[in-house]
């Protein structure tokens, strides 16, 4: 409630990630319950396209302060007036899907906050908290370079030449692969 209305009362918008179709809807009520006077709309991919679009050129046109949406917001959609991003569940997500989440916002002068939502840190796996973690630490500009090694650190780098490995290394040969 405090940040959707921080970001509002400054005149700016918030996105509400909330990766579940099923009950979207009542997060954005409960957000409407919890922040009385504020406009929020919701937006998923299972939408029609023409209502998805209208949805989301009124957020742009500033009809709405909050967009409640899935993880459709991570694919390159850039609007300078929304500062604040709220994930909820964000343990559930990987660290690359973190990233491209947290920069959707900061897209203009005014200071951006990304808040990630999760259950207690010790209901969390340790993998979670590493990326958590990874998130934190690697918040200024320029740490994708960073985040990509500690997901490589968290996941492991995979079996290059063992029976797991499944890109096209027994095609071309181990000498092709390193020249590649």
């Amino acid at each position: 409630r405090d940040a959707v209305t921080f970001e509002v009362q400054r005149g700016g918008q918030v996105f509400f990630v909330h990766n579940r179709v099923q009950n979207i809807q009542e997060v954005g009520d409960m957000i409407r319950r919890l922040c009385p006077g504020v406009r929020v709309c919701c937006g998923h991919g299972q939408m029609e396209p023409e209502e998805l679009e209208n949805v989301m050129m009124r957020f742009i046109d500033g009809d709405y302060d909050v967009l409640v949406a899935t993880t459709i917001i991570e694919s390159g959609l850039d609007i300078s007036n929304a500062n604040t991003i709220l994930i909820n569940n964000a343990h559930l997500f990987g660290l690359s899907d973190l990233h491209q989440m947290r920069g959707r916002v900061g897209r203009s002068n005014k200071k951006a906050f990304c808040y990630l939502l999760t259950t207690p840190v010790s209901l969390l796996t340790s993998d979670a908290r590493k990326r958590l973690k990874a998130i934190e630490d690697f918040a200024e500009l320029g740490s994708g370079f960073n985040i990509a090694m500690r997901d490589l650190d968290i996941r492991g780098a995979g079996d290059l030449l063992g029976g797991e490995q499944s890109g096209f290394i027994s095609e071309i040969g181990f000498e092709m692969y390193n020249k590649i």
